[in-house]
């Protein structure tokens, strides 16, 4: 613990991105647009799962609640984000900071639980279609949906409250554009050591394991596609797996990277990068890929809009 001479720090400065002075408007207006799109897509899976019958199903329930995890990921971030690039910087208080990490941590812990949930589903729909109806019945889905926020929610308080514990008494500069973990835990004058532990065993478990999880699940429905006697369905399948994988690997490639198994030397500016694949841009890809290039999606989508603007 630190003195008792030593100040409490009530507010931090977030520096966001200061080394691109002269494309920040520019960087303000792309990071607006694809907020939109990404808010806008996300709201019209939700709409569209929850007006069409052949749309509830538990495949489609899942992606609702990771469409639901998206909108409340982004707008945790992305609108203090754009904010601070208009204004050059930004100050958030030591409780907002908190209040901030805590919901980025939260949902996305529930995100990773989420796509390794929705993969299940997928291996056994493709896997064992029979038992499928039987298997993923309403009252599992709703369990399961449950326990993944539950777990999201429970999970990030463990770290709230050691970080609620600790003091910081300056400086109060975090170089980043959101209040993340690591720059908290370095700014802090108390010892970490407790979090820092923590915080590894939690990500290391929520990220790796369901990321192997996974690929287990995706092998298994390969092996079952490649049985597929149709070529073109065959391409279809792998076409739809592939782009899920990509998205996958991503989410959970740069979460590895940031707090599995971070480099003493690992620079802001790529913090920083990494930060954007998993809070601007990976929202923006899962409604896209996972729901928007759906044939399913498209039909509902197409019967909203003959229903709104009375086509025939």
């Amino acid at each position: 613990m630190p003195s008792e001479n030593y100040t409490q720090i009530t507010e931090f400065l977030l520096i966001g991105f200061e080394f691109f002075p002269s494309v920040n408007r520019f960087i303000l207006l792309l990071f607006l647009v694809i907020y939109i799109f990404t808010i806008a897509g996300n709201i019209l899976i939700i709409l569209l799962v929850s007006t069409y019958r052949h749309l509830q199903s538990p495949m489609y329930f899942f992606l609702s609640n990771l469409s639901i995890t998206e909108i409340t990921f982004t707008t945790n971030i992305v609108p203090n984000m754009l904010k601070n690039l208009l204004s050059g910087g930004g100050v958030i208080s030591l409780n907002g900071c908190f209040t901030q990490y805590y919901f980025f941590s939260s949902t996305a812990t529930t995100e990773c639980i989420l796509l390794a949930v929705m993969s299940y589903d997928r291996c056994l729909a493709i896997c064992n279609p029979l038992r499928y109806a039987s298997l993923m019945n309403t009252q599992l889905c709703v369990h399961l949906a449950v326990w993944a926020w539950l777990a999201g929610f429970i999970i990030s308080m463990f770290t709230l409250i050691l970080l609620y514990r600790s003091s910081y008494c300056g400086p109060n500069t975090i170089d980043s554009f959101f209040c993340d973990l690591t720059p908290l835990i370095e700014l802090s004058c108390s010892d970490m050591s407790l979090v820092k532990i923590e915080s590894f065993l939690f990500a290391s478990l929520l990220t790796l394991l369901p990321f192997v999880f996974i690929i287990v699940t995706y092998i298994l429905i390969i092996s079952t596609i490649l049985k597929i006697p149709s070529s073109n369905g065959r391409r279809k399948a792998f076409s739809t797996c592939s782009s899920h994988l990509a998205v996958v690997s991503v989410y959970y490639g740069t979460l590895v990277t940031m707090y599995v198994v971070p480099t003493q030397n690992q620079r802001f500016n790529i913090n920083k990068a990494l930060s954007l694949l998993y809070t601007v841009i990976t929202p923006l890809l899962n409604p896209i890929i996972y729901g928007l290039r759906n044939k399913d999606i498209h039909r509902a989508l197409k019967a909203h809009f003959k229903k709104s603007y009375n086509i025939t």
